[in-house]
């Protein structure tokens, strides 16, 4: 019988370290002997939380998921604002849009099922009602398909989070580089999909959060350990 979820410090030290391996090495590079290690626990412990590597990653990408919703908040009346905290969010964090990033060009669909569902699905689902409602409520431009709208802002939004390369060195201009980066983006999410007149504050002077998924949809393979 698998333990329930909880505040039970075995099973969040096997998420948090397998969130570290599946962002490093991806689902099939992962190692349930490093993760188990990681956790200061063992390989059989591990297998009685979760069944799989897949299931593992299933888990690890709802808590994910959850953060990324927490630390961002989708507003439909404001997109730009909202696409500016994504960028926000997964330019302090890479590796998060990595380890989202992995499902999708690991899994097929249906894979790696975990006790709550499929979250990228419910996530894609939930957003893409809002956005529907917000056209309904004349807040977006009802021509658009929501799951267009949802697509297109995550692309734009995470477009710098991978471009490490790109990054000046020194930090103070590494700063500014990603401050253009973000109101370059806001500012294309706005003519794209322009802020409701009701909404607050404007997009152009949305301040710039610490930090703010990707929405990654399996597409291919399950592994084996």
């Amino acid at each position: 019988m698998t333990p329930p979820p909880g505040a039970d410090s075995t099973r969040d030290r096997i998420v948090a370290a397998a969130t570290a391996e599946f962002a490093r090495h991806g689902i099939a590079g992962a190692r349930v002997e490093r993760i188990a290690k990681a956790a200061r626990t063992s390989k059989e412990r591990l297998y009685a939380y979760f069944r799989s590597k897949e299931e593992l990653y299933a888990t690890v990408s709802a808590v994910e998921l959850t953060a990324v919703a927490e630390a961002t908040r989708l507003d439909p009346t404001d997109l730009p604002a909202y696409a500016g905290r994504l960028h926000d969010y997964f330019s302090a964090h890479p590796d998060r849009l990595r380890l989202m990033s992995w499902g999708r060009l690991e899994l097929a669909p249906g894979d790696g099922p975990a006790p709550d569902g499929d979250p990228v699905g419910a996530t894609v689902r939930h957003k893409t009602e809002q956005l529907r409602l917000a056209q309904r409520a004349g807040h977006l431009d009802p021509s658009w398909d929501p799951l267009d709208v949802l697509v297109l802002l995550n692309q734009l939004a995470t477009s710098w989070a991978g471009q490490s390369e790109l990054l000046p060195a020194d930090e103070e201009q590494r700063t500014a580089f990603l401050a253009a980066r973000r109101a370059t983006v806001v500012t294309a999410v706005q003519r794209l999909f322009p802020a409701s007149p009701a909404s607050h504050p404007s997009p152009a002077s949305d301040p710039s959060p610490a930090s703010s998924a990707s929405l990654a949809s399996p597409a291919r393979r399950t592994t084996q350990d």
